[in-house]
């Protein structure tokens, strides 16, 4: 079920564009869920991005977030997964895999052709999750996070 841009998944969580008044708790889940977290203001300048996505309760607490973008890419748009995240006491609810599901309609309707991320290598949980939606592993970028962890960047072809 759609209304007014946002869609209810199973066990009533709905998923909409992330709005100013979501920023403080969007910055709790990053600062509980990442070693390095983003700033207010890095969120603050994704607001009224199609692919700044949040999962809310049916209670109107956010429970998670995703933060993804579409990158022109020598005539053949690319998106990007920048940051995804669920609440410490949300995680293994379903709540990642309905953003990451919803973000890549989003990066699907605005003509993307293939989405590629990011993710910690030693993030496990992330890289299941991203499997289980399609992504493989492309290379590994050493030293890519600022504490020295390397990332693995992993890419997906849409249809």
């Amino acid at each position: 079920m759609t209304t007014h841009g946002s869609a209810t998944t199973r066990g009533g969580l709905s998923i909409r564009q992330a709005e100013r008044v979501d920023l403080l708790a969007i910055v709790r889940i990053e600062n509980a869920s990442f070693p390095q977290p983003w700033p207010y203001d890095a969120f603050e300048t994704f607001l009224g991005e199609p692919g700044f996505l949040v999962a809310e309760t049916v209670e109107a607490q956010i429970a998670g977030y995703v933060v993804s973008d579409v990158t022109p890419n020598y005539g053949r748009d690319i998106g990007h997964i920048k940051d995804v995240a669920v609440h410490p006491g949300c995680r293994g609810d379903g709540v990642g895999s309905a953003l990451l599901g919803r973000s890549l309609a989003v990066l699907s309707s605005h003509g993307v052709s293939s989405v590629k991320l990011e993710v910690r290598e030693s993030n496990e949980g992330a890289k299941r999750l991203y499997r289980r939606f399609g992504f493989d592993p492309l290379r590994r970028v050493p030293r890519y996070y600022d504490d020295g962890e390397d990332a693995i960047v992993m890419v997906r072809e849409l249809e």
